[in-house]
């Protein structure tokens, strides 16, 4: 699997870095589709550095890039995908904090739709844990696994829209039990009328989920 790279935002102060957010994107994009949620939440944290991760594969249209291949979306071919995600992802961490010269807790993970199902897979079995984990669009793959195989109890944001027609809303329900079981610290936002997408409210919701996360650290 490629080294993973991304495009970067920050800080908006000017500052040394003092928080990494890692933004990965659904199938289909780049890095460039999340990236400018920095701006928005630079207000939240404005010593953080924003990078918007490429996925590792291109797509299989030939434009844009996935995390894996959901042509067969069979759960066993699911977990195997966001397996070697994880990996790719877990690998890229610790480098992009050091690029920035940050301790290894001082990250948050963030992720849309695919994006979101590889962070709150991975996030969950990183050491150290992140800050927080941001799921929007997404779902939890393997849940059954996860209590045996989790190493942290980062606390989860989850956001969806209720008329998303791509992945459906039950998917981020179902997660919320999931984790809830599994003792995860959850908030959950289900946004009327919304679409596969982010609105202002998830934006809004996303801000202060991170703000919280490197409160008094």
């Amino acid at each position: 699997m490629a080294e993973l790279d991304g495009v970067r935002w920050g800080p908006a102060s000017t500052a040394t870095p003092q928080q990494l957010v890692i933004l990965c994107h659904g199938v289909g994009a780049d890095a460039h589709d999340l990236i400018d949620l920095a701006p928005s939440w630079a207000h939240a944290l404005p010593d953080a550095v924003f990078c918007s991760v490429n996925a590792p594969e291109i797509h299989v249209s030939g434009f844009g890039r996935q995390w894996w291949d959901v042509g067969d979306r069979s759960p066993a071919r699911m977990e195997a995908g966001v397996r070697r995600a994880a990996a790719a992802l877990s690998a890229f961490v610790p480098g992009e904090l050091s690029r920035h010269g940050l301790p290894a807790p001082a990250y948050a993970l963030m992720g849309f739709s695919q994006g979101a199902m590889t962070v709150l897979f991975s996030g969950l079995r990183m050491t150290p844990a992140p800050r927080a984990i941001l799921a929007f669009s997404g779902g939890l793959i393997a849940p059954e696994k996860l209590a045996a195989e989790m190493t942290n109890r980062a606390p989860v944001l989850l956001v969806h829209g209720e008329a998303d027609d791509v992945v459906p809303v039950t998917r981020s329900h179902d997660a919320e039990a999931a984790l809830r079981a599994a003792g995860v610290p959850v908030e959950a936002t289900y946004v009327p009328r919304l679409s596969h997408g982010i609105d202002e409210t998830g934006i809004a919701m996303g801000a202060l989920a991170l703000q919280r996360a490197f409160a008094d650290r």
